[in-house]
C-alpha cells in the first residue's frame, strides 16, 4: 500500500477507538458499563444494532457471494423487517418492566433457573465461536496484502478490540459504532461508484447492468419452493423472519445494544429504523459485488484470486501445469470480453437477436473458464496443505488492492476492519455480560458488590477475547465465510427462540417440560445438519416447531414429577 492508504487506514482507527475510549472512560458501575445507563437515542441504537450485525464478513465476502452468485443473497434479509415489528411489539415492553441486563434474566422469573442457564449456555457457545470467525475475516486481508503472519494478525484486531471493549464496556461500543456505520455505509457508496467509473467508456451503468443480467446475477427473487435451496423466496421470508426473532430478541449482543435506550419509544424506533435500513444497506453491497463482476468480464482476472495460495503453487512442481492454464485462460477470456462488448453493442442498439446471440457466446466462454477454474482450484488444494475455503472471499479484496487509486484502498480496508471492530466488541460485551450476569453473580458469586462485577466484566472480557481469538485460529477450514456464520446462528437460534416462544407464548408450559424439550431439539437439529440436505435457514422454524411441541408432549410428565 501506498504512504497515503497507511495514512488514511491508521488514522480512521486510531480515531475511532480513541474517541470511544475517551467518551466513555468513567463508566464505573454496572448499569453504566452494561446498559450504558439507559441514555442512548435511537438513532445511536439503529447505528449500533446495524454496526454489530454487519460484521468485516459482510463486507468482505458477501461482494464475492454476488460474484459468484448474484444477488439473490438479498432474499435472506426478506423476513427481517417483519421480525423488527413483532420484537417492538412483544419483547421490549417486557425486557423494559422487568429491568433485565440480558435476555436470559426474564426465562427464569418465567420458568426457572436451569432453563436460563441452558439458553444462556447455548448463547455463549454460539455467539463465542462465530465471533473467531468475524476476527479471522479481517485477519486475511491484513495477512494477504501486508504479507503478515496470520496468526500474529489475528492475536493483534483481537487484542485491539478487547482493550477498548474492556474499557468503556456498552457506550464505548455504541459510540465507536456510529463512527464505524459511517466509515462503512461511505466507503461502500464510493466503491460502487469508482468501480462504475472504471469500466470502459462504451459502458454505463445500464450497460453493466445489462452484462450482469444476461450472465444471470440480478436474480432477486426466487419464487420456486425448495427446502433445499438456500436463498429463495420463502426461506427468506420464512426462515429468515424466524432467524431474525432470534438473533434480534434472544442473542444478547443485539439485546444489550437496544436495552441501553431512553425509553420503550427509543428502542422500538432503534428496532425499526434497522428493519428499514438493513435490507437497502444488504443491495448496496451485493450490487458492489455484481459490478466488480462486470468490470472483470472486461480486464482479465486472476484465475485464482488468492494469491497466496497460487504462489504455493507457483513454487512447486505444478507450475508448469499452472502457467499453461494461465495462458488458456486468457484465450477464453479474450473470447468472453467480445462476446460482451457484442452483447453491449446491441443493448445500445435495442437489438435482441444480436444480444441473446452475445449473451450465448458469453456462457459458452464462462463454462470454459469454469472448467479451467476447476482445474486450478484441484491444484491449489494439493499445494497448501488441503484448504477447502472458498476462492470468492477473496474477490473483492483482490479488486480493491489492484485497482483503487491511492487513498480509496486505505479507506475501504477501514471499511472492512472498522466493521469487524464494531460487530467483535458488541460479541466480546455481550458474552462478558452474560456470564456475569446469568452464571456468575446469579449462580457463583450473588453477593458482591457492584464495582466488583464490573471489574468481573472485564475480566470475562479478556477471557472471551481469548476464546474467540483461539477459535479464529481454525477459521481457515471453514466454507464461505458469511454462510459460515449464518450456519452456525442457525444450528443454536432454533432452539433458543423456540425457548422465548414457549415462555412469551405459551403459558401452560412450564419450565421442567421447555428444558428437556429444548435439550431434545438441539440434538436433533445437529442431527439434521449431519444427515440431511434442509437448507439452514429452515432450521430456524423447525427448532422453533420442535421446542413447542415437544414440551407439551412432555408437559403431563413434568406435572407428575411436580
Amino acid at each position: 500500500m501506498s504512504r497515503l492508504d497507511w495514512g488514511v487506514l491508521i488514522s480512521t482507527i486510531a480515531f475511532i477507538v480513541l474517541y470511544g475510549v475517551w467518551k466513555t472512560r468513567k463508566a464505573q458501575h454496572m448499569s453504566g458499563y452494561l446498559r450504558a445507563d439507559n441514555t442512548e437515542r435511537w438513532w445511536m441504537m439503529g447505528l449500533s444494532i446495524m454496526a454489530t450485525q454487519a460484521s468485516a464478513i459482510t463486507f468482505l465476502s458477501t461482494p464475492g457471494q454476488a460474484f459468484a452468485d448474484g444477488m439473490r443473497f438479498i432474499q435472506f434479509y426478506f423476513g427481517l423487517p417483519l421480525a423488527m415489528v413483532v420484537l417492538s411489539i412483544t419483547a421490549i415492553p417486557i425486557y423494559y418492566r422487568l429491568k433485565v441486563f440480558t435476555a436470559y434474566e426474564y426465562l427464569e422469573s418465567r420458568f426457572d433457573l436451569k432453563t436460563r442457564s441452558l439458553a444462556a449456555f447455548l448463547f455463549l457457545v454460539q455467539r463465542g465461536l462465530s465471533t473467531g470467525i468475524t476476527i479471522y475475516a479481517p485477519a486475511i486481508i491484513l495477512s494477504a496484502i501486508l504479507g503478515w503472519n496470520l496468526t500474529g494478525t489475528i492475536l493483534f484486531i483481537g487484542v485491539v478490540v478487547t482493550f477498548y471493549t474492556v474499557v468503556g464496556g456498552t457506550k464505548a461500543v455504541s459510540q465507536t459504532q456510529r463512527l464505524q456505520m459511517a466509515v462503512m455505509l461511505g466507503g461502500m457508496l464510493v466503491a460502487a461508484i469508482v468501480v462504475v467509473r472504471l469500466l470502459p467508456p462504451e459502458v454505463g451503468f445500464s450497460e453493466a447492468m445489462a452484462v450482469a443480467g444476461s450472465s444471470g446475477k440480478l436474480n432477486l427473487v426466487d419464487l420456486s419452493f425448495n427446502p433445499n435451496d438456500r436463498y429463495n423466496l420463502w426461506s427468506g421470508l420464512i426462515g429468515g423472519f424466524f432467524l431474525s426473532l432470534s438473533y434480534f430478541g434472544t442473542d444478547q449482543s443485539q439485546v444489550g445494544r437496544y436495552l441501553g435506550g431512553e425509553t420503550i419509544a427509543q428502542s422500538r424506533l432503534g428496532l425499526l429504523m434497522n428493519g428499514l435500513v438493513k435490507v437497502p444497506m444488504q443491495f448496496l453491497i451485493l450490487l458492489v459485488g455484481v459490478l466488480v463482476f462486470v468490470f472483470y468480464q472486461f480486464y482479465q482476472p486472476p484465475l485464482y484470486f488468492n494469491q497466496q495460495h497460487t504462489q504455493n503453487v507457483l513454487a512447486s512442481t505444478a507450475a508448469p501445469a499452472w502457467r499453461s492454464l494461465e495462458e488458456q485462460d486468457k484465450q477464453v477470456f479474450q473470447a468472453k470480453k467480445e462476446a460482451t462488448l457484442a452483447l453491449v453493442q446491441a443493448h445500445r442498439e435495442k437489438d435482441a437477436g444480436a444480444e441473446e446471440q452475445a449473451a450465448q457466446r458469453m456462457e459458452q466462454a464462462e463454462n470454459s473458464r469454469k472448467e479451467l477454474r476447476t482445474q486450478a482450484q484441484e491444484l491449489v488444494k494439493a499445494h497448501n496443505q488441503g484448504t477447502d475455503m472458498k476462492d470468492t472471499d477473496y474477490v473483492f479484496l483482490t479488486f480493491v488492492t489492484q485497482q483503487l487509486p491511492k487513498g480509496l484502498v486505505g479507506l475501504l480496508l477501514a471499511v472492512v476492519l472498522c466493521a469487524a471492530m464494531g460487530s467483535t466488541a458488541s460479541a466480546f460485551n455481550s458474552l462478558a455480560s452474560t456470564t456475569v450476569v446469568d452464571v456468575y453473580k446469579r449462580s457463583l458469586k450473588p453477593n458482591a458488590s457492584d464495582d466488583h462485577y464490573v471489574k468481573a466484566s472485564r475480566w470475562f472480557t479478556i477471557g472471551w477475547g481469548a476464546v474467540s481469538i483461539f477459535f479464529a485460529l481454525f477459521a481457515s477450514q471453514l466454507e464461505n465465510l458469511i454462510q459460515a456464520v449464518n450456519i452456525l446462528g442457525s444450528l443454536f437460534y432454533g432452539t433458543i427462540l423456540g425457548v422465548f416462544i414457549a415462555a412469551f407464548y405459551f403459558k401452560r408450559l412450564q419450565g421442567h417440560a421447555v428444558f428437556w424439550a429444548a435439550v431434545v431439539t438441539q440434538l436433533l437439529i445437529f442431527l439434521l445438519y449431519y444427515q440431511t440436505e434442509i437448507a439452514y435457514l429452515w432450521y430456524n422454524l423447525i427448532g422453533v416447531a420442535l421446542v413447542v411441541s415437544i414440551g407439551f408432549l412432555l408437559q403431563p410428565l413434568a406435572r407428575k414429577q411436580a
